[in-house]
């Protein structure tokens, strides 16, 4: 048994993680009633990260603005830049793909269980509110705006405390980032039981209507992935931006595919971080910071499915409000996590662009939840696996600013 572990060990993490999906997916399709009681190890695996993630944003951040030292400049600047501008593509792409291969729907039953922002204003005004969040509260209910702010205030007010105080604070962050270590170790089997669970419960059926509204969706975010994220990497480390890009895609992407949740991705990334060598100062704040405002992916979705609206509904659209809808799926993608639903409860507010009336709209939330068990995978996969992406970028460009050589390791 011994010798069993010891191989499994040697391992790495992508293949052991690529076996339990085989695995998972092998035991779904041959045995799905007595595979039925493994899907626990996903819940577990699930519930474990949502768990750690928010103590390990509140230390790391805490304890990396407390010890940063005058002097020592972050790229927090260049990475917001980079979330900003690869949010607007993407939902700008997503436009422009809409446009050439327009997509009729069948509308579905609306939600009704869930209420739909009423514009951009309030989206604003809830993410405001989170930052004064009380911070138990945040950390209960995982808001890492809140949590952010009070980390960063409660760094900043440490700076002067006793050398002392700032290793206490420093242990803290490296026992819980040590216990992170620990969870990911069990991300194979937690994978294998969540790719069960999605076998089991949803099966692939129900899909096959909205078979080109997927198309469209998933081959506009591969597009991104695959072309646009590499010309923006490409631009900025003026090499080529391939092994890197495969790099975060493995190495987050997976991960993030089958928890479908960029909070509980948070260690992940962090852990991806630290082996791509990166500056702690930066990547404490960033990463936590991309799991809110990063939303490439959730802009994909905002425009393909206001847009099938719009082709369904016979409505004319120009090319300066086919612009704003670009904008505007930006700006509703970074204010995504703020709303209970994400990023489908964002799409009546832009279909009201368009004047489609919000029982219309919320016709077309219903499509989004029908196709959600492959949408919200690849947005979220997306979505996190650019946090790391872009973070880097931005090192990288200051090492290639300063003669620092560039070399990014091959997956094994």
């Amino acid at each position: 048994m011994k010798n069993v572990i010891k191989k499994w060990n040697q391992i790495s993490l992508v293949k052991q993680i690529i076996i339990g999906l085989i695995i998972g997916i092998i035991l779904a399709v041959i045995m799905p009633a007595t595979a039925k009681p493994v899907t626990i190890l996903g819940s577990l695996f699930v519930g474990a990260l949502k768990a750690i993630a928010p103590v390990l944003v509140l230390f790391l951040v805490m304890s990396a603005i407390a010890q940063h030292k005058k002097g020592h400049q972050t790229n927090m600047k260049s990475i917001i830049f980079l979330y900003l501008s690869g949010t607007f593509l993407a939902g700008l792409i997503a436009v422009i793909v809409s446009f050439i291969f327009p997509v009729n729907i069948s509308l579905a039953k609306g939600a009704e269980d869930v209420t739909a922002p009423g514009g951009v204003v309030e989206v604003l005004k809830s993410l405001l509110l989170n930052v004064v969040d009380n911070p138990v509260k945040a950390i209960y209910n995982a808001n890492y705006i809140g949590i952010l702010a009070w980390a960063i205030l409660l760094g900043m007010a440490l700076k002067n405390a006793s050398a002392t105080t700032k290793t206490l604070i420093a242990n803290f962050s490296d026992a819980v980032s040590k216990m992170v270590t620990w969870v990911i170790k069990f991300a194979p089997f937690g994978i294998m039981g969540l790719v069960i669970d999605s076998i089991t419960t949803n099966g692939v059926g129900s899909l096959l209507n909205y078979g080109k509204l997927l198309a469209v969706l998933i081959g506009c975010m591969l597009f991104v992935a695959f072309v646009v994220n590499p010309i923006i990497v490409f631009v900025n480390i003026h090499q080529n931006p391939y092994p890197l890009v495969f790099k975060c895609l493995k190495e987050s992407a997976i991960t993030a595919f089958f928890t479908r949740s960029s909070a509980a991705n948070i260690p992940v990334n962090m852990r991806l971080c630290e082996e791509l060598q990166l500056d702690k100062d930066s990547y404490s704040v960033s990463i936590p910071l991309g799991a809110t405002i990063n939303m490439a992916g959730a802009a994909v979705t905002i425009s393909v499915l206001t847009l099938a609206a719009v082709h369904t509904l016979n409505i004319h659209v120009d090319i300066p409000t086919a612009i704003i809808l670009s904008v505007l799926s930006a700006v509703c993608a970074c204010g995504a996590s703020g709303v209970a639903g994400g990023s489908l409860l964002l799409i009546p507010l832009a279909c009201s662009l368009f004047g489609i009336p919000a029982d219309v709209a919320m016709q077309v939330v219903g499509v989004g939840f029908i196709i959600g068990v492959l949408q919200d995978s690849f947005e979220t996969a997306l979505n996190s696996s650019t946090d790391v992406l872009f973070t880097a970028t931005a090192e990288f460009k200051k090492w290639r600013k300063e003669g620092k050589a560039i070399q990014i390791e091959k997956v094994s």
